[in-house]
This record gives C-alpha cells, structure tokens and sequence, in this order.
C-alpha cells in the first residue's frame, strides 16, 4: 500500500482573513491589557492558532514588545501571535482577561471549517482513509511526554527503530544478506511486506508519542485482573494444542485493533473505508476484511446476543458522529484491547478538514482497568483503495503450525 504521511490540518491555511481579522482584534486587546497592567514583571504569551490552541505564558527580559509572527514549513504550519508584556501583580485578572479573548478567539476559529455535508445535511464521513503512522497506542519509554517539540521532531523521525529497519533493508544487497540470527525469533516479514507509515501522528498541531492522552502516562491503566489476563494471552502465543488455543489474529478472526472498537493502527493493512445513509454508517478495514454497520437514533437492543466486535450504535452531536459500544462477544477479551461483555466503548468522529478525521475513544470496563482511558488519532484522506485481504479461519497456514508443533514435540521425545 502507498504510504500515508502525517501532516497538519490544512484548517490553518483556510479563511485567511478570517484569522487576521481576529488576530488583529486579539493585538488590540492586548496592548490596551498591557498599558493599563505593566508594572514590574515581564511575561510572554504564545498563541499557536491551529485546531485547538495551546497558550504559554513565559518570563521574559527586555523591553516590552507587541508583534505578530507568522511560519509555515513542512513541519509547522502553526500560525504564532507573540505579545511580550509586563505585568503587575495581579496575575488573575491578567490571565482572565487573556483567558476570555482566546475562548472567543478558539470558538470562532473552530468554526471557520465548513465541513462537505451528505443530502441528509450531516458531515460526510466518506471516502478512504488511513491511520498509518509510527505513533503506537502506548507511549513507549524512550519518549518523556506527549508532544515532540518541533526541534525533536526530525531526530526522533530519523531514530524511530521502524524507520531505521526500513533504511536497513531497502539498502541491503543480495548475496550479502545476514542469516537473520541478529532477528526476533519467528519474524517473517522484512520491511518490504509491511506498511505502518513512517511519520508521526500529528493531532492538532502537535506530534504525539502515543494515542493514549490519559492517563498522562500513555500507557493502559490495567487493573491486577487486567494485568492477569495480559500475561495469559502472552502464554497462549505458546499453546499448540489445537486451532482454538492459537490467538485470534492468527486464524484470522479479528487482530482486535484495526476493526474496533477502538480503531488503531498497526505494521500493514490501515486503510478504512466510510459509507454514510440516512439511518447507517459502515466502517470498512481492510485488516481482515471486516465491517461494522452502526445504525443511527436507536438503542441498544442485543442484550443477549453479544456480537463480535460489539453492538455499536451512533447518534450525531452538532457535527460529531458518537458512536457507542457495549454487548461485546466473550471473544472479545483475547483481543488485544481486551473487554468483557459489560465494557463500554465511545468513539468520535469530526471531520475537521478535506484531508482530516480527528478520531476519539474513550474506554471504560472495570473489570480490566484501573479507570475510563482516552486516546485520539487522525485518519488521513488517501487515494488508496481498501483491497480484500483474504485470511480467512481455517486457511491453510493452521494445518502447517499444527503439524510443526507436533513434529516438534516428536522431534523431543526422541531426545
């Protein structure tokens, strides 16, 4: 599959003089803020106008100084307002001030992307797109927060393992190739078979390390079951007995991830596929060739019969698609985001550009975690197509673990 790059939101670039309209007003209202309020201590604040608007106020030397920046690049697209001010020694009411004039600022803004809409009048959600990136669900130990800072983030680009394997292996010669001893055990895939992207994901303007927000870790709040249950789906890589004890995704009934809910991305296969109807909404992976149908303004009505994947059913909230999901088959807890029947999955769709969907998801099962966690990740517009991918269980490729376990097991009694 072509490769998706991670990119900002093009809502910066759009409405030009929208935005400089009220930037202009905001300059205004500041330095009135700063003539009236300078006294002794000097501050600097920085508007970062993309999606959703980070604000810092920092210590500064120097005179005092009003200005407006503007930068686009590659990599940042944040459009800047810096306003450096004294101030006295009534902080709350500075930052009260400055707090009402960006809300006003941030809600204007958000609006200023008319998203395309369906004849039924609602955003249209259609078309293919693709979560591929080399941002994971959990933060991994290498990054210290969140966000990479934009100085952090060629290197960490460059460093990233993915994207050294994938120089490593495109540069190999044949008839020079390593025997593969320096490999983890039972890999098969070089990194020509597989498709994870190669950027970061980018969500608001900010590079993220992880889809996870909360916890502030990035990391999944097991509780001591969850953790439990964790372990015991490792030990099963391990189990040959039959086709039932091998895991899910290797007999192709679900890898737990790229279907849902949630929806996260993976080492291939991360293209989707959204069709919209008055009453339905399907959400099509490529991964395993799968679909979810959520029908819209109804209840939940499978209480006994518990689905795969869950029964999801969605409603609309201004231009938001909510998508609820509860009833989830027992399968569900071999997935790799595990959950019992009584788990509750919320996910939010918002289209906030031609080539963005900022996606949402908020987990809540007790019976595996610690607390409700919350991710989010963007689906990128592609010109891809969604292809079937033809695993199905019960392929040819079970009957030949089978008989390697058992030859295995022979080739030890022999010992």
């Amino acid at each position: 599959m072509p490769d998706v790059r991670m990119h900002n939101s093009s809502l910066v670039h759009s409405n030009i003089w929208f935005l400089q309209y009220f930037e202009y007003i905001l300059l205004f209202t500041y330095k009135g803020l700063c003539l009236a309020l300078m006294r002794k201590t000097q501050y600097s604040l920085v508007l970062r106008l993309n999606t959703v608007k980070t604000l810092k106020i920092r210590p500064v030397s120097g005179k005092t100084s009003i200005h407006r920046e503007s930068s686009v690049s590659d990599n940042d697209k944040n459009r800047q307002i810096k306003v450096k001010t004294p101030m006295n020694k009534k902080p709350l009411y500075y930052a009260i001030s400055i707090l009402v004039s960006f809300v006003f600022l941030s809600s204007a803004y958000a609006q200023s992307y008319e998203p395309p809409r369906t004849v039924y009048g609602k955003p249209d959600l259609q078309g293919t797109w693709s979560n591929a990136s080399i941002t994971t669900l959990e933060r991994n130990e290498r990054y210290e927060s969140l966000i990479l800072t934009d100085d952090e983030i060629n290197r960490a680009t460059d460093e990233h393992p993915q994207n050294v394997r994938l120089a490593t292996d495109d540069n190999m010669v044949a008839g020079q190739l390593p025997d593969g001893s320096d490999l983890p055990k039972g890999r098969g895939y070089n990194a020509f078979w597989i498709d994870p992207g190669t950027r970061f994901g980018n969500i608001n303007g900010e590079h993220r390390t992880s889809w996870i927000v909360d916890p502030a870790d990035g990391r999944i709040p097991y509780n001591e079951q969850g953790r439990a249950r964790k372990v015991a789906l490792r030990a099963k890589s391990s189990t040959f007995d039959g086709p039932e004890s091998r895991p899910l995704a290797e007999r192709c009934i679900s890898t737990g991830l790229r279907t849902g809910p949630p929806m996260i991305n993976g080492l291939y296969n991360n293209n989707y596929e959204i069709v919209q109807t008055a009453d339905y909404v399907v959400l099509r992976t490529e991964m395993i060739s799968h679909a979810r149908v959520v029908p819209l303004n109804t209840e939940h009505k499978l209480s006994v019969y518990a689905p795969m994947f869950g029964e999801s059913v969605g409603h609309w909230e201004g231009d938001t698609l909510v998508v609820v999901t509860t009833n989830f088959s027992p399968m569900q807890e071999e997935a790799a985001i595990s959950l019992t029947t009584k788990g509750r999955v919320i996910e939010r769709f918002t289209r906030v550009s031609d080539e963005q969907i900022i996606y949402e998801f908020t987990i809540d099962d007790p019976a595996y975690y610690t607390q409700p966690w919350h991710g989010e990740l963007s689906f990128l517009a592609t010109d891809s197509k969604v292809y079937e991918f033809a695993c199905h269980e019960g392929n040819y490729a079970m009957s030949g673990i089978l008989a390697g376990a058992r030859r295995q097991e022979h080739d030890e009694q022999q010992k």
